[in-house]
């Protein structure tokens, strides 16, 4: 069973609510690349520390690491043994981000107050720009155990079944 997985997918797709679930049923320490990178301040820290922080993570035994980053993600995906990919329509995605606002969320270090006109414009270039390398980049590492959802029915529909699922890594 996997024991290293990172979680994909374009903003607003529901990456950390996901992770989250499947962090209950697993038991696997959860990371979130928003929680690193983003200061309170709503600042970021330097490339350098970032890659630190990340590099750290690898080097343990299981993890999950939600977040697309896609500097980074040939590195994850090099590490990781498993791949989930939410690849969900583009007003699915948007409604994501809409929802959230002004809400507290466990992956952020702050509450979101508006969807400003730039980030609704890179979920919106995102299935054009982004989504075709992800793709690309998943090919090349083809020795991992990949999961693509199309829709939240079928994500919840995969993690549904893992409840049912014993994990002997599970509390662990």
């Amino acid at each position: 069973m996997f024991q290293k997985i990172i979680v994909i997918g374009s903003p607003g797709a529901g990456k950390s609510t996901f992770s989250r679930r499947l962090r209950d049923e697993t038991g696997l320490p959860l990371y979130h690349l928003d929680l690193i990178w983003h200061k309170r301040d709503k600042t970021n820290i330097a490339a350098e520390e970032f890659d630190k922080k990340l590099n750290d993570i690898l080097a343990e035994d299981k993890w999950i690491i939600d977040g697309n980053y896609q500097r980074t993600l040939e590195i994850r995906l090099k590490h990781c043994d498993t791949v989930f990919l939410l690849d969900y329509p583009l007003e699915v995605c948007l409604d994501g981000v809409s929802s959230r606002i002004g809400k507290k969320r466990e992956d952020m270090p702050w509450v979101e107050t508006e969807f400003d006109d730039e980030f609704r414009e890179w979920i919106t270039d995102f299935p054009l720009k982004k989504l075709p390398a992800i793709y690309e980049m998943i090919e090349k590492h083809g020795d991992k155990q990949v999961y693509i959802f199309k829709s939240r029915q079928e994500a919840d529909e995969y993690l549904e079944k893992l409840k049912w699922t014993d994990f002997s890594l599970r509390k662990t």
